[in-house]
């Protein structure tokens, strides 16, 4: 199977996957530190840009009523955050807002009423999918870097593809040979007829170097990588229409699920914003010598490990189900998918610079005790949060509104 196909068993398998099995999976007792982790203060800064953004809709195109669609909600932290301030700063905006929270585990769901406590007479649905249309925003907050991605490798003699296959199987022993159905991206029929040196060829920057023999990478479970055509056009065509020029030994990452997935959201958007928050790059800084060994990563306890570990066996390959596995998103990309759907970008920069924008002019007030101060500095500080992550914000049938969150226009470091 592909990386993509791994991937999605990995974190979304209903019964096994990383996401499936716990309403929760970030903060200090989970795997990882998000922007909510940080407290409230993410949630209230953010209603400050979209009450803004409700009195656009209200003043100047008469959508009285305020669809707040949080997709990758989990068990709604983030939602609540921003119900329960908007509740306190603006009780017309908060009685407005018809909250939809999008998630794909089961479980996260069955939690979120109890975690919307107070503010759950706002919530109009729960479900795995977007609506089928809507009037507001759309929120994505790291959903993006999550979504299964397909894992390409620059050889001499042109772009391959990394697979996963079992020890205990042929690799050449297809699911169609068992009569199982399966996708042109997900399957190994791309590796009928090749040879026995592209079959093995494996893994790592050692695995063949200096003439040595190409090894073998597997873990625990009996997996192993293999290189083999790729099994889709779309991944040279993706490439080709950037410009992005692999060297070989280049390893990286192509996200067709995030396209497919802003193509489907401008869709479903009548008229309003979408804004996305999560970490990654423009595409001439991700195809590029700095990310060579590309950015799939994995976190666990806090612990990450990266795409240039040394370690003989990649470290996603390991313990399926048992930690997130994710990668920087390109977005480029992204960007030129959605304005092809008809969205206008509106603002694309670090969010040190967007909260910066939303605390301008006295919005949300004064920062009086330390929890809160410390809260900000954490969600603003460059070389963390406040420079990893970007906002970029799209719009559709609203015009080039000046949002108070993009005051700093379009700075990204």
């Amino acid at each position: 199977m592909t990386v993509a196909a791994f991937m999605d068993f990995a974190l979304y398998d209903p019964e096994f996957g990383y996401y499936a099995r716990a309403d929760q999976r970030s903060g200090r007792a989970g795997d990882f530190f998000t922007s909510v982790d940080v407290g409230p203060l993410f949630g209230e800064l953010l209603e400050i840009q979209l009450a803004e953004m409700s009195a656009i809709l209200n003043s100047k195109f008469h959508v009285p009523n305020f669809s707040l669609v949080e997709a990758g909600a989990g068990n709604g932290r983030l939602s609540a955050d921003i119900l329960r301030a908007a509740r306190a700063r603006d009780p017309r905006f908060y009685d407005a807002i018809q909250l939809h929270l999008v998630e794909a585990s089961a479980g996260a769901r069955a939690a979120q009423r109890a975690t919307l406590g107070d503010v759950a007479e706002r919530l109009t649905s729960s479900d795995a999918s977007l609506p089928c249309s809507f009037d507001g925003v759309l929120i994505a907050n790291e959903l993006l870097d999550a979504l299964p991605v397909h894992q390409v490798v620059m050889r001499e003699e042109g772009l391959r593809e990394t697979y996963v296959v079992s020890q205990r199987r042929s690799v050449l022993d297809t699911p169609e040979r068992h009569g199982a159905r399966a996708s042109a991206s997900d399957s190994l029929e791309p590796l009928r007829g090749a040879g026995a040196e592209q079959q093995r060829r494996v893994w790592g920057p050692g695995a063949v170097r200096d003439g040595r023999a190409p090894r073998d990478v597997k873990n625990d479970d009996g997996l192993t990588i293999i290189e083999g055509p790729p099994s889709t056009p779309m991944l040279a065509e993706y490439l080709a229409r950037l410009g992005a020029e692999l060297q070989p030994g280049w390893r990286a990452e192509i996200n067709l699920r995030a396209v497919e997935w802003i193509r489907d959201a401008a869709r479903r958007l009548r008229r309003g914003f979408i804004i996305l928050i999560d970490y990654g790059h423009e595409a001439r800084e991700l195809f590029s010598p700095t990310h060579a060994t590309g950015t799939l990563t994995t976190y666990s306890a806090h612990r990450s490990v990266g795409s240039e570990s040394a370690a003989a066996t990649p470290a996603w390959l390991q313990s399926p189900g048992e930690q997130d596995i994710t990668s920087h998103v390109d977005f480029t990309s992204v960007r030129a998918a959605a304005e092809e759907e008809g969205l206008q970008t509106l603002g694309f920069l670090d969010q040190t610079y967007f909260l910066l924008g939303l605390l301008g002019e006295g919005r949300a007030g004064r920062f009086e005790d330390d929890k809160q101060r410390r809260a900000l500095k954490t969600l603003v500080m460059p070389g963390g949060l406040g420079s990893t992550h970007k906002i970029l914000i799209f719009g559709k049938g609203v015009g080039t509104p000046a949002l108070c969150g993009c005051s700093y226009k379009m700075r990204v470091t």
